[in-house]
């Protein structure tokens, strides 16, 4: 597409909001591309040992770089004495206290390259304690106070394959080849991998060298996309950690055991042997018990993750029999803590599309102590957040609300109580109206199930009037939208539209069978069950049945295109870094073993049927609808060849077809805030294009394929 077609389609995006602002109140200014560069929200809230103070991380954007920062802040438990440690255009992140309370360790690039720093909390005042070649991540104390330990990226320099002459001195040489041997050789968000290795390490509190305690060819407690912290015992000796200690890991995406490292001699025990994820070791306060969660690795797409405990030495181990049909939360920042007094865990689970904080017994009796955990994730109202708990009982979280990112929220196991204690944003919000957002639900045509969806009203909205409707589907595909914030839906609210997000089938927040309604079937009924949340709007009476639009990112965008090639009721698609070919997409993602041995039965050549049965390009033959592709020229989970497939199918049939491509974006294209600001922009710009008719397509020539 060229350069003045763009410029259209922005303009097209300004007209909308012009006129969309002038329908509402002329006092109430709407949520704006540019207000993107001043939201704000916390993550990793770390309660103090006595519960009186939270340290948490406060990101923000800086227009000038285009780019996301982070400072630390402290606050009271009370909300008072709310202040900033540390400040300035950098990422200060991972802090944690040491136990004289006294004292935060974490990790800054404020000096250039990422270190560990010390900061004295009477003093205000900080150190720097190492002097790190690669980047440093999940820090954790030891409980003495003595020690650090942490993970970094060990290289491993593999011996050449080829004897190149030497070239002349000041000459010019194109760069040298690279020899790839692995299969996961390159990782989306990263780029082409370096040989090496994470390793845990352990350095003194005072600063100096620090000494690494693990070794051998395989990731040990991270991997290159995930991060999960060590575990230290109780008398500061060892480490727990999670891995998969094995040759062929590669092959095993999800499989690890839960190991411990002794700090003084490096020796190595294997404490769990299943075939599945044992992660996240959480050692009892009388270092008798060890708390972690996994499952039984079925290979299905959705499997629940469960609380389990074993002996110290990792014998009887046994299922807790939690009461929760949802599952624990597994995502990389998901914690286990006990209680003080060891009779009890805490952990994070998703129901219903809302992310909450529980207490469960050892017996697997359940009490939810806090709701509404997100907005980490600033774009699309995807699950996040993260919580720490003191041992008093007393617990701080990052709080969402679809009216608000991540705040900062704490509460009291004994009281029961919860209080939002920061407002980071509310000076943008008071400004203006955002739009509201309603819980709705509705049966799927398919098989009369409940599925669960939220409609977002532009602001100023008018039940009498017609709107415009937007779906916006979610990715994953297991993955859940909720009742939390989103950039990019209050945008598409504020220009005009009524905004339609969905949990479908294959949804997680709903148990495993519902999950598993798409296993080895996606996308499958899922589509019924969007077309069912459209109609069931549309029933409400204040749609526009003429005037629907399709938009999705990821899982959502081959869902888009799986959409427009089984019905042509909507006016305009666009489709985000979609999978579009299944058989090329699993060959030329960054997790190869993983989509080929979870979301089908075996490998493309062996099911191809089933493969190409399955992708949006099996449709395309149909498709009538104005579509535009929209990816990152770094994606590697979603290669750009994927959308560049579909473009020119799309253009072959002669379908009115666009293709915008982010020249420095991975999957996730909304990472920087002018990228957001452009996915946005581009969506609606296109949309305005379709907005009150599209072009006449009866007599568009088709050329002949002999």
């Amino acid at each position: 597409m060229g350069r003045f077609a763009g410029q259209l389609l922005i303009s097209g995006f300004l007209t909308i909001v012009a006129c969309s602002l002038m329908l509402g109140s002329k006092h109430s200014k709407r949520f704006e591309l540019a207000d993107v560069f001043e939201l704000e929200f916390v993550s990793d809230p770390q309660i103090s040992p006595d519960g009186n103070t939270v340290i948490y991380v406060r990101n923000f954007f800086d227009v000038m770089t285009d780019k996301q920062y982070s400072n630390l802040w402290a606050i009271g438990f009370d909300g008072s004495g709310h202040r900033p440690l540390t400040t300035g255009l950098h990422q200060d992140s991972f802090p944690r206290w040491l136990p004289d309370q006294n004292r935060i360790v974490y990790i800054s690039d404020c000096e250039g390259t990422p270190q560990l720093f010390c900061y004295w909390m009477d003093k205000g005042t900080s150190a720097r304690l190492t002097n790190l070649t690669s980047r440093p991540r999940d820090l954790s104390v030891s409980p003495n106070g003595r020690l650090i330990a942490f993970s970094m990226f060990v290289p491993n320099e593999p011996e050449s394959l080829a004897k190149i002459p030497k070239k002349p001195e000041k000459a010019e040489w194109a760069r040298p080849p690279r020899l790839i041997d692995r299969l996961l050789y390159r990782s989306d968000g990263l780029g082409y991998l370096d040989d090496g290795y994470w390793h845990f390490f352990v350095l003194p509190v005072e600063g100096g060298t620090p000494r690494q305690v693990t070794s051998g060819d395989f990731h040990n407690g991270a991997s290159m996309e995930s991060s999960a912290p060590a575990e230290w015992t109780p008398d500061g000796e060892s480490l727990l950690f999670s891995a998969f200690r094995n040759p062929k890991w590669e092959l095993h995406p999800l499989e690890s055991e839960i190991y411990e490292v002794s700090i003084r001699d490096g020796r190595i025990q294997q404490l769990t042997r299943r075939k599945g994820p044992d992660h996240t070791p959480s050692i009892s306060p009388d270092a008798t018990r060890i708390a972690y969660l996994g499952f039984d690795d079925k290979y299905q797409a959705y499997q629940l993750t469960r609380l389990y405990l074993m002996k110290r030495d990792g014998s009887e181990s046994r299922l807790i029999d939690v009461d929760l049909a949802r599952g624990i939360d597994e995502s990389e920042n998901s914690r286990v803590y006990w209680s003080q007094d060891g009779q009890g865990v805490f952990f994070k689970y998703h129901d219903q599309g809302n992310s909450k904080i529980a207490y469960c017994d050892l017996e697997g009796e359940v009490q939810t102590i806090a709701g509404d955990l997100g907005g980490t994730y600033l774009g699309r109202p995807y699950a996040s957040g993260s919580f720490s708990v003191s041992p008093s009982g007393r617990f701080a979280y990052t709080i969402s609300r679809p009216d608000h990112p991540a705040d900062l929220a704490v509460g009291e196991m004994k009281t029961g109580k919860v209080l939002r204690i920061t407002r980071l944003n509310q000076d943008l919000f008071d400004q203006m109206v955002l739009a509201d957002v309603e819980d709705i639900w509705f049966q799927s045509s398919y098989d009369q199930r409940s599925i669960q969806g939220w409609l977002v009203k532009p602001p100023d909205f008018d039940p009498f009037r017609k709107y415009p409707l937007l779906l916006e589907i979610h990715g994953g595909p297991v993955a859940n939208y909720g009742d939390r914030f989103s950039a990019e839906i209050q945008l598409y609210a504020a220009a005009g539209y009524l905004v339609l997000y969905t949990n479908p089938r294959g949804s997680t927040s709903y148990g495993e069978e519902f999950g598993n309604l798409i296993h080895h079937n996606y996308p499958g009924e899922d589509f019924d069950d969007l077309m069912s949340g459209v109609d069931a709007v549309i029933a409400r009476g204040s749609v526009d049945p003429e005037k629907l639009f399709v938009t999705g990112g990821s899982g959502g965008g081959l869902l888009t295109c799986w959409v427009v090639g089984k019905t042509d009721r909507f006016r305009a698609a666009v489709s985000a870094k979609p999978v579009i070919n299944w058989y090329s997409s699993e060959l030329t993602s960054d997790i190869p073993s993983y989509a080929t041995q979870y979301w089908f039965p075996g490998l493309p050549w062996e099911f191809t049927e089933q493969y190409m049965r399955r992708s949006p390009i099996s449709l395309v033959g149909n498709v009538k609808t104005p579509t535009m592709l929209m990816t990152g020229e770094q994606d590697y989970r979603t290669p750009i060849s994927e959308a560049e497939q579909y473009f020119s199918a799309l253009k072959l049939r002669n379908v009115d077809s666009a293709l915008v491509r982010f020249p420095e974006a991975s999957h996730t294209i909304s990472k920087r805030p002018s990228y957001m600001m452009a996915k946005v922009a581009y969506i609606l710009g296109w949309f305005e294009r379709y907005l009150e008719g599209a072009p006449d397509a009866t007599e568009k020539y088709i050329p002949n394929s002999g």
